[in-house]
């Protein structure tokens, strides 16, 4: 029989099964993502027409890295396990950091109060109330010292959630690395330092988008010459989703501002394959498990092809999309919060069948508080069954091949190049977001998203089905208001005892080189090594760069 008898005869098949069995019965009328990509009842060769294996799928390791970066996958090596850790004082969250990495943590992740996020010290009026709520309070090189006492740089990789000071932070953590006698070119970690997504999704911006690009772009040439071993910048899906986006459009906007920090950098003169194997990506993992997979897979075979047929880049490793994925903190919910703990696990689930190289898992309490510290050990603990216990590590890429999930990686993968359009007939991703294009298009399919919850058509145990009215006890972290009060205190011991005069003196030395183009790493080393603090330093970026206030609306 030829192929195309062969094929006509499956069709014929499929088109008889549908009649006999398609119709009646059926729970919904009709079934989709959240992306509105409508699934079908079954998926069949049919599904991947004019598919070429080597061409589109490819072997694990191999072009276009559809199946992973890595040709043995988990069989050689397990994903990083993190936990995102931080909270009131440095020496509490040294403390998490020890307990979490005893219990075989293989990876630090460090969350910040808000006013180190936005720039601020402790004891600065705007961050009143604010200290140590959402992460661990950092205003000089002291508590940076602190929160790593004990621990290694050399020896164990950190990552650290910051954007807008994101230089600042990393500057005092060279300095604390340098101080213990690392070899930086040893020092491996992330810092997330992605001022695109700011403006998108977070908000978390301080300073216009063309003197943060500087900043981002100045910490990758940084690091491209003296910490081969470091992602200056973790590009990130994940707070696009949190902000409400569906799986396309965190798919879509994270890839494009991938491109655009590539572009950013060359035009400052670095050589593409120096940079970018060093770049990596932050996402989301959310409820539906086989879009949540599908858009990994997409995204790698996307920035493959871009980065090889685009970009041009030589270097094999430039084409890898490296990823750490987080469990989502929107889908958590503040009743039933033990309901989260099935969640998490499948989340986790399609993050390690997605090809995953690092992974952290929410807690339990999330909806609430910090996590606890039971919490974090159940989150962790889940990460380790998952790696030993379930047998999904020991083949790679173990969906590969699913007419299902090839098809909706084919679908997801379209439906962002329909997006990558669109933003460059506007201009590219500085234009569409000062436009206020991008914040639209999360806000309506956040929209879209919450009218089917209200119509039951998406269903969230515990919130809109299946509640109870019970009572609820969970042990939650809660930050100690004493320890403000020792954090500035320990602040104010720094000004007194720091030599002032030189503080000053590296403060001059950071504005003139703020007003002009040199890379502001150095000078921002120098300062930290002073003492200079978060807030005296954003300060001066205030003064020369000014604050943004975008001109969109709805």
């Amino acid at each position: 029989m030829s192929p195309s008898e062969d094929s006509e005869r499956l069709r014929s098949h499929i088109s008889q099964w549908r009649d006999n069995n398609v119709g009646a019965g059926q729970r919904r009328p009709d079934y989709k993502t959240p992306s509105q990509i409508p699934v079908k009842e079954v998926y069949t060769p049919e599904d991947l027409p004019d598919s070429d294996y080597l061409r589109d799928v490819g072997l694990p390791g191999e072009y276009p890295y559809l199946r992973g970066v890595h040709p043995t996958g988990y069989r050689a090596r397990l994903w990083t396990m993190r936990m995102f850790a931080g909270f009131g004082l440095a020496e509490e969250t040294n403390e998490r950091f020890k307990v979490l990495l005893g219990n075989g943590e293989t990876g630090l992740s460090v969350a910040f109060d808000m006013p180190t996020l936005y720039g601020y010290d402790t004891d600065d009026p705007r961050a009143a109330g604010e200290f140590g709520t959402c992460g661990v309070a950092i205003s000089t090189m002291a508590d940076m010292e602190t929160l790593f006492d004990g621990i290694s740089l050399e020896d164990v990789t950190t990552s650290m959630t910051i954007n807008s000071p994101a230089a600042i932070i990393w500057a005092m953590f060279i300095a604390v690395a340098e101080k213990q006698g690392a070899d930086l070119s040893k020092v491996g970690g992330t810092l997330q330092n992605d001022i695109l997504k700011e403006y998108i999704a977070q908000n978390e911006y301080i300073f216009p988008p063309e003197p943060s690009m500087r900043l981002v772009v100045d910490t990758v040439e940084f690091a491209t010459r003296h910490m081969p071993r470091w992602n200056p910048i973790s590009i990130s899906g994940y707070h696009i989703r949190e902000a409400g986006s569906n799986a396309v459009q965190e798919l879509a906007f994270t890839l494009a501002d991938g491109f655009e920090y590539v572009r950013q950098c060359v035009a400052r003169g670095l050589a593409i394959d120096d940079f970018v194997p060093r770049l990596s990506f932050f996402f989301n993992v959310h409820n539906n498990f086989f879009e949540e997979i599908a858009k990994f897979r997409a995204a790698r075979r996307i920035w493959a092809r871009e980065m090889t047929e685009t970009f041009k880049v030589q270097n094999p490793r430039s084409a890898w999309l490296r990823f750490h994925a987080q469990t989502s903190g929107a889908t958590l919910t503040a009743q039933q919060p033990d309901n989260n703990v099935a969640r998490v696990s499948m989340q986790a689930l399609a993050a390690v069948l997605g090809g995953c190289q690092s992974l952290h898992t929410n807690g339990k309490d999330e909806a609430w508080a910090l996590p606890s510290e039971d919490a974090a050990l159940l989150a962790l603990r889940t990460q380790q069954i998952i790696a030993h216990e379930t047998g999904v590590t020991d083949t790679v890429d173990p969906l590969g091949g699913s007419y299902f999930v090839e098809s909706l990686t084919n679908q997801l993968e379209a439906a962002a190049y329909d997006y990558f359009r669109r933003i460059d007939d506007m201009g590219g991703v500085m234009a569409a977001l000062e436009s206020g294009f991008l914040q639209r298009e999360i806000a309506d399919a956040s929209y879209i998203y919450q009218m089917e919850e209200d119509r039951k058509e998406r269903i969230t145990v515990g919130v809109n089905e299946h509640c109870t009215d019970d009572a609820l006890e969970i042990p939650l972290q809660r930050v100690d208001r004493e320890g403000e009060r020792r954090q500035v205190d320990r602040l104010n011991e720094i000004r007194r005892t720091r030599d002032n005069r030189d503080v000053a003196e590296k403060l001059r030395a950071l504005e003139r080189a703020a007003k002009g183009s040199d890379n502001l790493m150095p000078p921002l080393l120098e300062a930290v090594k002073a003492y200079a603090s978060v807030g005296e330093m954003m300060d001066v970026f205030r003064g020369v760069f000014g604050e943004y206030q975008p001109s969109w609306g709805f």
